[in-house]
């Protein structure tokens, strides 16, 4: 393990870092998996019209890929300051060190409390149907899915259940 500043990302980081990175490489992390378990008045959606964000669910067999950030070298607090801004807006996420297996590193990432309210898990077509039409500050929800898995694509990290979800939401939409 290292003593530098990693940070995990899984969704919007990927495409959408709010720190600067020294170098990145794709990663795993087992024991969690990416889910939209995360209802969003905040960012992509309303109260009254919830969307939907990923989060990281705690799934013991499960794994996620994403993005391991190595965060520049003097900008650490920066970077730790900038991500509880957006990512701790409400108290649904949690700040955690995690265990990459892949780089083997100690980074920094936000998983879901199932507790919180924001916290829910549906079914896909519901999933669909909140992405399809909720929009919030930082614009419409389909637009998060759509650039999420265009950026696991592009980073060879493809996920056949947010293909899915994407062609569902697609099919809302025409």
């Amino acid at each position: 393990m290292t003593e530098r500043m990693w940070v995990f990302g899984y969704g919007s980081l990927i495409w959408a870092p709010c720190f600067e990175v020294e170098r990145q490489v794709t990663a795993r992390l087992d024991g969690w998996q990416r889910s939209f378990c995360m209802a969003s008045w905040h960012y992509r959606g309303t109260r009254e019209h919830p969307g939907l964000v990923l989060a990281l669910d705690h799934a013991p067999d499960a794994f996620c890929r994403g993005v391991a950030f190595l965060v520049a070298k003097g900008q650490e607090a920066a970077a730790l300051a900038a991500l509880r801004e957006r990512e701790l807006i409400s108290d649904a996420y949690v700040e955690i060190q995690v265990p990459l297996t892949d780089p083997q590193v100690m980074a920094v990432t936000y998983v879901i409390s199932p507790a919180h309210p924001q916290y829910c898990r549906m079914p896909i077509e519901q999933q669909a149907d909140a992405i399809a039409h909720a929009t919030g500050t930082r614009g419409p929800n389909r637009d998060y899915l759509f650039a999420t898995v265009a950026h696991l694509d592009n980073l060879g990290i493809p996920d056949a259940d947010l293909h899915d979800l994407a062609h569902r939401v697609r099919q809302r939409l025409s």
